[in-house]
């Protein structure tokens, strides 16, 4: 059995690209309680410890982990608290280059294994008007960086370095090969 240990529509959708058969149960973990210096290795971290959190309960499954941050700089873009700070976040995001990261655990009876994957995005320089506009049509407040690359497509991304899939929420690529150390 597999278990994805989100209950993010995106990283669902994706899984289903790779795995035909899989339960969704969420992680209770609070990520809030990690050190943030070092935003690789605090969405590794997440991701271990979502994965862990499910696993537990779930000994002989092959459990799925994931967290994905945006950073600019060295500072990190989790989900924003309101329309406000979504708002500063796009406005931050404007006209740069940020990446997405993915912190990625598989766990089956005690076993981990944790990677991520990297990709930069470059934002066109947005006017307020057309940040105000999304959010006015988008939900929003759970997605980190305050946005969704498949609903933006075109309108915010200048350029993409990476995969695609893991500014969605799950770099199927680098799961496809955790997976095959599970086999």
């Amino acid at each position: 059995m597999v278990i994805l240990a989100s209950e993010s529509p995106r990283r669902k959708e994706l899984l289903k690209k790779l795995i035909r058969d899989f339960k969704v149960v969420p992680s209770g973990f609070d990520e809030s309680k990690l050190d943030h210096a070092d935003p690789v290795e605090f969405a590794k971290k997440a991701s271990h410890e979502k994965a862990k959190d499910v696993a537990a309960k779930n000994f002989n499954a092959l459990v799925i982990g994931a967290d994905t941050i945006v950073v600019l700089g060295n500072k990190i873009y989790g989900k924003p608290r309101d329309l406000a700070h979504a708002k500063e976040m796009l406005m931050g995001l404007s006209g740069r280059t940020h990446k997405v990261i993915t912190g990625v655990t598989l766990i089956r009876q005690g076993r981990a294994v944790t990677s991520n994957a990297v990709t930069e995005v470059t934002f066109k320089e947005l006017s307020e008007k057309e940040i105000d506009r999304y959010l006015d049509k988008k939900q929003v407040l759970d997605k980190a960086g305050s946005y969704a690359i498949q609903e933006i497509g075109k309108i915010f991304v200048e350029k993409i370095m990476g995969d695609r899939d893991n500014v969605v929420g799950l770099p199927l690529n680098l799961l496809k090969q955790m997976i095959r150390l599970f086999q």
